[in-house]
């Protein structure tokens, strides 16, 4: 702090100010017959101290208590009416005797106050901070007009980070000496710290009209322009909902506005809607512990809650934050919102479990409609969708809503292990590889360790050949329907029915005369298509098909080499 104060000689103003009260003291007066002139009209209230900077003398003193009203006894008079017949001479000794001791009064306490200010000074210098503004405190409650001991203070309070108590005494400060130009200065710095970039301008303009070439007013007055700036900036992408910069932007202007609520807010806020729940949250918790009561503070902590689907706790939140202020229109919006979402999927969830499947889809979609920032909530809700698309075989649409839900949450389990089996059961087995890896990745479970080997199998039974589709049979076909099956397509393929055809068509239909009787051999034999069903032979490496003759099984099945000929046909 500057440590200002104590005594300083009288400037002119204040020299013919004294004299002029020294000269109504000394003329004759007539407290009873000419009242404006009396000698208690002539004494005003007196300062406590004389302020070091110059500032003009307040050369008010209290009346008198020499001087006694009109029928009171005159002190040292007992018995006698102070009256207009007294001696002038005998009325100059009591007003001289007066001021005397008011000077002396004056003087002791500026002696008292100049005693604590140094103390104080002393514990500031070593950041003792609380010490300082105790004796700074009696400081003033001791000569409570003096402008410096008012800046000491609120340099105090500055360094204390309390910048809304130091802006009073700051300007209390400059109200007492508009040339105090320290005064000014911790005035505008409180006011950029607290966010008020606008008044903190006009406090360092001012100091730089009572000195143009004072460095720290015009950085100041620079950072004060970057914070508005900022400002502008912020406002214009939070409605582009632009929430990265906004976050930037705030960040910037905190480094100037360290104690500014109202900038941390919209920080926290944005960090919710980005997802960045617990940093949000922090923020908020941080203001709420300094005031319990901050509306703002209060709707950020439950939108966090919200957007983790903590819906119940978000209502309260929001409900204690429209209290404090009861016109807070995101508060109200969000609160209504997050009613809305809770019955909405309450109910859906509800038709599902009665097996409602149309009515479920309609209401998880109507629920959908209600807030697309929550999203977790809306991730939860695809992934219900989804299910229940699975329930009504629309695989493809339940697909799309776990992939949807998986978007807005990448954490999302459920919805990796619900689309993981809607590609099973479309037969995409290497997405739904995929899918159970992530799974097994994130939670390594037996029953997760074993969808996976699940699907690993498929996996390997798909790039086999697929020897019902090479019959044209499905996977439940009897006996009697896998010969016919064979009958069909071995005449449909075998090589002397195109023996005309060209080389390479020849070459086609040879491959899959020989595809024919492979599929055959496995399926006729259930004990080979049971290993093929299950996959074992995929792990005792294949079926040992190499030796194979197709033409072999061909006239095992048509009854020899005479059983059956395509001369003719």
């Amino acid at each position: 702090p500057d440590f200002d104060g104590g005594w300083a000689p009288l400037s002119a103003a204040q020299g013919r100010s004294v004299q002029r009260w020294s000269e109504s003291i000394m003329s004759p007066c007539d407290p009873w017959l000419a009242p404006s002139t009396a000698l208690s009209s002539q004494l005003p209230v007196a300062p406590r101290a004389v302020p070091a900077s110059g500032s003009p003398l307040n050369v008010g003193y209290p009346p008198s208590p020499g001087v006694p009203a009109r029928g009171q006894f005159c002190s040292g008079q007992a018995g006698h009416l102070w009256s207009h017949a007294q001696p002038v001479e005998q009325c100059r000794s009591v007003c001289l005797n007066t001021l005397f001791i008011s000077l002396w009064g004056i003087l002791l306490s500026f002696r008292e106050a100049e005693s604590f200010k140094e103390q104080g000074n002393a514990y500031y210098a070593k950041k003792d901070y609380n010490e300082a503004y105790n004796y700074y405190t009696k400081a003033i409650d001791a000569c409570p007009n003096n402008a410096s001991y008012y800046g000491n203070r609120a340099a105090t309070l500055m360094m204390l980070g309390k910048f809304r108590e130091a802006l009073g005494d700051a300007q209390q400060s400059v109200r007492l000496d508009d040339t105090f130009v320290r005064g000014h200065v911790r005035e505008g710095k409180c006011h950029l710290s607290l966010g008020n970039a606008m008044a903190a301008s006009r406090c360092f303009q001012r100091v730089l009209e009572l000195d143009r070439t004072n460095p720290q007013a015009q950085q100041e007055l620079k950072n004060a322009s970057a914070v508005l700036e900022y400002e502008r900036i912020a406002e214009i992408d939070f409605e582009k909902r632009d929430f990265r910069k906004v976050v930037f932007c705030m960040d910037r202007a905190l480094e100037f506005a360290p104690a500014c609520h109202r900038f941390k807010i919209l920080k926290a806020e944005c960090l919710a809607l980005l997802g960045r729940y617990p940093e949000a949250q922090s923020v908020a918790s941080d203001i709420l512990r300094m005031d319990s009561t901050n509306a703002d503070a209060l709707y950020v902590r439950g939108l966090c809650l919200y957007y983790e689907d903590c819906i119940e706790k978000a209502v309260q939140f929001f409900i204690q934050a429209l209290r404090m202020a009861p016109d807070h229109e995101k508060a109200c919006l969000a609160c209504r919102n997050a009613k809305a979402l809770k019955a909405k999927k309450e109910d859906g969830n509800k038709a599902f479990k009665e097996g409602n499947y149309k009515l479920a889809y309609e209401l998880y979609t109507e629920a959908l409609g209600i807030d697309p920032n929550n999203i977790k909530t809306n991730a939860k809700l695809y992934c219900n969708r989804g299910t229940v698309n699975s329930k009504l075989r629309k695989l493809e649409d339940a697909i799309d809503d776990c992939t949807k839900a998986i978007k807005l949450d990448d954490t999302y389990i459920k919805a990796y292990l619900r689309r993981a089996q809607c590609y099973m059961d479309t037969e995409q087995y290497e997405d739904a590889v995929r899918d159970y890896e992530k799974v097994y990745q994130t939670e390594k479970t037996k029953e997760h360790k074993q969808f996976l080997k699940n699907a690993q199998v498929e996996l390997k039974k798909s790039k086999r050949k697929d020897y019902y589709k090479i019959l044209g049979v499905n996977k439940n076909a009897s006996e009697d329907e896998i010969k016919k099956a064979y009958r069909k397509r071995a005449l449909m393929h075998h090589p002397d029915r195109h023996s005309g055809a060209s080389a390479e068509i020849q070459k086609e239909e040879e491959k899959k005369f020989k595809e024919v009787g492979e599929a055959f051999t496995i399926l006729s034999d259930p004990k080979k298509k049971a290993r093929y069903d299950s996959g074992q032979d995929l792990e005792e490496d294949g079926m040992n098909m190499a030796d194979f003759d197709a033409n072999n099984i061909f006239k095992a099945f048509f009854g020899g080499p005479g059983g059956f000929s395509f001369e003719g046909k």
